[in-house]
This record gives C-alpha cells, sequence and structure tokens, in this order.
C-alpha cells in the first residue's frame, strides 16, 4: 500500500504521523516550500509542490487531501480521474453540487471516495451506538450536541457550521441511522470573517430530534453530547470518551479503552481498499452534510426553518 498526502497543515500533521507509523507514507505534496521541505525531511519521504507534478511522477494507491475547502473539488476530481482512492478531509466539498460530481467520477472508475467524519470512529460514539441499537434503554429520541472553543486560527475559508458543525450532523445522522427532513438554524458573527457561534436542529421522522451548539468564542475546550432515550439518558464526552448512563433508578459509567479516532479512521479507509472492512463514511452520506449545512446556513439568513428531501 502506498499512500500520499495533499496539505500538511494543521490537522494533516496528524495524518502524515499515523500514515508514517504504518509505514504506507510515501509522498507528501505541500505548496508552502518551507513545510513541505520540513515535513518531508521529518518523514523521509519525497516532497512535491503541485498534485499535477505529484501525480506525473509518484506511483501510488491512494491520496489524503488535508487543504482548505474551497481546493477540494479541483484536487478530488484530478485524483479520482487517475483512478485513485481518496480519502478527503470534512467537509467534501463547500458545495453540494460539487461533491455530487465527485461521486460520479468516483463511480466512473470504480475507486472509493471517503471523507474525514472522524467522530464516527470515535470509541464512544461507536460505544452509544451499540447501545441505542439494542434498545435497552428504549427508543433513541434526541440528541444533544455541545462543542466549544477558540477559534482555530488556521481555519479562514469557511465558519463555524462547515468546520465544525458538520461533526455533528454527520454523528447525529449516524446514531439516528436516517437522514433529517427538516432544520432550523440561528448564527451570528463575532470574531470572525464568517459565522462563529450557531445552534441547528434537525428535525427526523417521528419527531426525533438533533439540536447542535457550537461556538469559536468560550476558551473552554467543550466536546460532549447527550442520547436522550425513552427510559434513559446517555451522556458522553468527545475527549475523555467516558460515557454515562442515568435512569431512574441509577447511573453507570462506562469506561471505554481510550483509542485515537483519526488512527481507527484511517484503518477503517485502508481496510476498505484492501476489501476487509466496509465502516466508511460513504461519498453520499458526506453530501447530504453538506446539503444540511447549506440548509442551516441559509435558515440562519432567512429565519425560516428548510425542508429536504435526502436520500
Amino acid at each position: 500500500m502506498k499512500i500520499v498526502q495533499i496539505g500538511i497543515g494543521g490537522w494533516g500533521k496528524n495524518h502524515a504521523r499515523i500514515l508514517s507509523s504504518k509505514g504506507i507514507l510515501t509522498a507528501i505534496c505541500e505548496s508552502d516550500h518551507e513545510k513541505g521541505k520540513e515535513f518531508s525531511e521529518k518523514f523521509s519521504v519525497k516532497n512535491y509542490s503541485t498534485v499535477d507534478e505529484l501525480l506525473e511522477r509518484e506511483i501510488f494507491d491512494a491520496a489524503f487531501v488535508v487543504t482548505p475547502t474551497s481546493t477540494h473539488f479541483e484536487i478530488v476530481s484530478k485524483l479520482l480521474q487517475a483512478k485513485k482512492h481518496v480519502f478527503v478531509e470534512k467537509p467534501m466539498t463547500y458545495k453540494s453540487e460539487e461533491g455530487e460530481k465527485l461521486i460520479e467520477i468516483a463511480i466512473k472508475n470504480k475507486v472509493i471516495l471517503t471523507c474525514g467524519y472522524i467522530e464516527r470512529f470515535n470509541p464512544a460514539v461507536e460505544s452509544v451506538k451499540k447501545i441505542v441499537k439494542e434498545k435497552k434503554y428504549g427508543e433513541l429520541v434526541m440528541l444533544e450536541f455541545h462543542r466549544e472553543n477558540r477559534m482555530p486560527l488556521h481555519i479562514k475559508d469557511v465558519g463555524i457550521i462547515y468546520d465544525t458543525s458538520v461533526h455533528d450532523i454527520d454523528t447525529a445522522n449516524w446514531l439516528f441511522d436516517e437522514m433529517p427532513n427538516v432544520i432550523f438554524a440561528r448564527a451570528g458573527q463575532i470574531k470572525h470573517e464568517h459565522e462563529d457561534f450557531t445552534s441547528i436542529m434537525l428535525g427526523y421522522s417521528n419527531n426525533k430530534i438533533a439540536i447542535i451548539t457550537s461556538n469559536w468564542i468560550t476558551p473552554k475546550k467543550l466536546r460532549k453530547f447527550n442520547a436522550v432515550c425513552t427510559e434513559a439518558i446517555i451522556s458522553s464526552d468527545f475527549i475523555s470518551q467516558e460515557i454515562i448512563i442515568e435512569n431512574q433508578d441509577n447511573s453507570e459509567i462506562i469506561h471505554n479503552e481510550k483509542k485515537e479516532p483519526l488512527l481507527n479512521e484511517i484503518e477503517s479507509f485502508i481496510g476498505a481498499i484492501e476489501g476487509k472492512s466496509k465502516h466508511i463514511v460513504t461519498a453520499e452520506q458526506s453530501v447530504n452534510v453538506t446539503k444540511i449545512a447549506e440548509a442551516a446556513l441559509l435558515s440562519s439568513k432567512k429565519g425560516i426553518p428548510i425542508y429536504l428531501d435526502l436520500k
């Protein structure tokens, strides 16, 4: 397995670290010459400054695209047309129409296209998914997500909905195992070029609800979620990966073996290429998340609910 990585900024350094530790990173592509030189030396791999040069000179099976969202469509298109499997960091594209075009190219060239919605691979989320599916505590009726932190300095091309809220949109869809049919959102802008705080409500079938609250204002890092079932509330922390289950009679704490979600995610993608794993975020699911993010932004601007018919 030979894998290359395009973009090695703030978050991309973690992908490169894991790919290198697994002995499958063969090259990086970085437009910043100094940064490219630094990390190519650090991981002892080749360095290219353009995707065209990479495709012309390097033989590889798959690529990780960890670049600004605005660049995703052009870069991923070239890779898919060259019959390379692609993992692109979230969101897949800024416009859902571009994501749909990428799906067509991937299908035509018979390659895997997936997107980095990492929380699906968080042991805490995986455990809650299992608990909910078993229905030991009744039906799942509501999800609540709280994700707060100071504004990340390297994010400049999108606001908090596309950068942060999309994680919880995908997690909600996965835990409910369906897509919402209505979206209502409010968002505001204080210190960022785009929106830096938001609250989004997703409405699913049978009056099920997901409420997603995100901001880049508060100084304390917070990443928690609650799964409200008919017989208990299941609370979890994305960071500690601890789970607390509280019902009418008692409470129970579940301590997961702590694992790095990004490692799980990368291993799952590699497994999918090798035909050993099917647990990946599909390109179709990724495009749906983008459609929901688009609807949230539109709802916030117009002050009205937006209805969608997602497959």
